[in-house]
C-alpha cells in the first residue's frame, strides 16, 4: 500500500526509525521528513492509476506514510476544485488565474488534509491521545479527526482566538484550553504536556506525517492541470507546510518520472504585520527570525516564529519565488472581490494571496502571461 520506508532529517539528514513515534530531529532538534522506496514505487504509480483512483487525497496511498489500509482516518479530504475565475482575472491582469478552493475540505481548510496523515499514522502506531496549539482551523481539524478514529484531542488556542472555533472543536468532542498570548505560547503549553507523555504533539512540522497530507496539494495541481504544472503558484505562509510539502511532491513526482524538471515558481505571502518569512528573503537569511509584536487579523499568519523556516526559504530560492507582504486593507479588499467576482468567501489567509499576486503584477514580479494559481485555504465562516 505505501513505500514509506524511514524519515529523515530535513537539515542534518540522519534517518529515523518511521515504525516509531516521532516528533523532532533527535539530534539536531529539526523537522523531519518521510521518505519512499522511490524505485518500487516507480512500478506502482504511474500518472494513469493517479487519475482514475479514488476521490479524496488517499488515491495517492502509496506515497502516503500508512502502511495498512484499516487505520486511514478519512473523512473525504483532498481534490478540491481549481476554480476559473475569468472576471477576477481579467481585473487582476493575468488571464491564465485559477484558484485551488481548500475551502471544500471537511472542516472548512486545508489542515484536513495535515491532520487525516497525522492522525492516521498516529493511530497506526498506537497513539490515542493528541494536542495542538492552533490559531483555529488546525484546531478543528485535529478535532474532528480525532473523533473519527475515537482518539482523544486538546486544542489550545490564543486568548483572542474566535469563539466559533472553540464551539467547534468542542462539539468534535475536544478539549479547549485559551492561553494567553500568541501561537508561540500556546506551543508552550502543548510541548510541556507532550514531554510529560501526556499526549502526542501533533504541531506544524514537529510531527512529520502533516506535510505529507499538505503534499498532496502538489499532486493535485499536476492531475488537474494535466500534468503541466503552473508558472507560479501563490501561497499564504503561516507555518509553511504547505509550501514545503508542494516543494516536496514535485521532486517526488519527478523521481517517479510523472512530471519533468519544470517547476513553478513559489511565492509566500505573509501579512505585514507578521513577515518573518519575507525579512529573512528579502536579507539573504537561511533563518527566520521571530517577528516581535505579531498582529493581523488573519490568524493563519499570526506565526511568530516557523520551525521550517529554513525549508520554506529554501523552497522559495530554488524556485526562484519570491515573498511578499500584504496590508490588513489589501486582504480585505480581496475578500470582497473573491466573493464577488468568483463566489468564494475566502479566509483572509486565502484572499491575501489574491492581494499578493496584485502587488507583484504592480511590481512586475508576476507577468501577465503566465499561469497562476492562487490557493484559498479555508472559508470564512469560522472568523463569524
Amino acid at each position: 500500500m505505501s513505500f514509506l520506508t524511514h524519515l529523515e532529517c530535513g537539515k542534518c539528514r540522519e534517518r529515523h526509525d518511521a515504525a516509531v513515534p516521532q516528533n523532532l530531529c533527535s539530534k539536531c532538534g529539526k523537522p523531519l521528513l518521510a521518505r519512499y522506496d522511490m524505485e518500487a514505487a516507480k512500478d506502482a504509480v504511474t500518472r494513469d492509476s493517479w487519475e482514475r483512483g479514488r476521490d479524496d487525497l488517499w488515491r495517492f496511498e502509496a506515497m502516503l506514510p500508512v502502511l495498512r489500509a484499516r487505520f486511514i482516518t478519512s473523512l473525504g479530504e483532498g481534490m478540491t476544485p481549481m476554480l476559473e475565475g475569468k472576471r477576477l482575472a481579467t481585473e487582476v491582469g493575468i488571464p491564465n488565474l485559477v484558484i485551488k478552493d481548500e475551502s471544500s475540505n471537511p472542516t472548512g481548510s486545508f489542515k484536513a488534509r495535515g491532520m487525516t496523515t497525522a492522525v492516521s499514522k498516529a493511530r497506526e502506531l498506537g497513539i490515542a491521545a493528541f494536542a495542538v496549539p492552533s490559531a483555529g482551523n488546525a484546531g478543528a481539524a485535529l478535532a474532528a479527526y480525532a473523533a473519527r478514529s475515537g482518539a482523544a484531542a486538546d486544542i489550545y488556542l490564543p486568548a483572542d482566538t474566535p469563539r466559533g472555533i472553540a464551539r467547534e472543536c468542542e462539539a468534535f468532542g475536544a478539549g479547549v484550553h485559551y492561553v494567553t498570548g500568541l501561537i508561540t505560547d500556546a506551543a508552550r503549553e502543548v510541548q510541556a504536556r507532550a514531554a510529560r507523555g501526556e499526549v502526542f504533539d501533533v504541531s506544524t512540522l514537529r510531527e512529520p506525517y502533516r506535510v505529507e497530507g499538505k503534499k498532496t496539494m502538489g499532486y493535485e495541481i499536476a492531475v488537474q492541470m494535466g500534468w503541466h504544472l503552473p508558472d507560479v503558484i501563490v501561497y499564504p505562509t503561516g507555518g509553511g507546510t504547505g509550501i514545503i510539502g508542494m516543494w516536496k511532491a514535485f521532486a517526488e513526482m519527478e523521481t517517479l518520472g510523472l512530471i519533468g524538471p519544470e517547476r513553478p515558481r513559489m511565492i509566500s505571502v505573509q501579512a505585514e504585520g507578521c513577515a518573518p518569512i519575507v525579512r529573512a528573503f528579502a536579507a539573504g537569511a537561511e533563518h527566520a527570525e521571530p517577528w516581535e509584536d505579531a498582529r493581523t487579523a488573519a490568524w493563519g499568519l499570526r506565526v511568530p516564529r516557523a520551525i521550517g523556516d529554513f525549508l520554506i526559504l529554501q523552497a522559495l530560492r530554488e524556485s526562484d519565488g519570491d515573498a511578499v507582504a500584504v496590508s490588513e486593507d489589501a486582504i480585505l479588499e480581496a475578500q470582497k472581490d473573491l466573493a464577488r467576482h468568483v463566489g468564494l468567501y475566502a479566509s483572509p489567509e486565502g484572499a491575501a494571496t489574491l492581494a499578493g499576486v496584485r502587488a507583484l503584477v504592480d511590481e512586475g514580479g508576476v507577468e501577465r502571461g503566465e499561469s497562476v494559481v492562487l490557493f484559498n485555504t479555508g472559508s470564512q465562516f469560522p472568523y463569524l
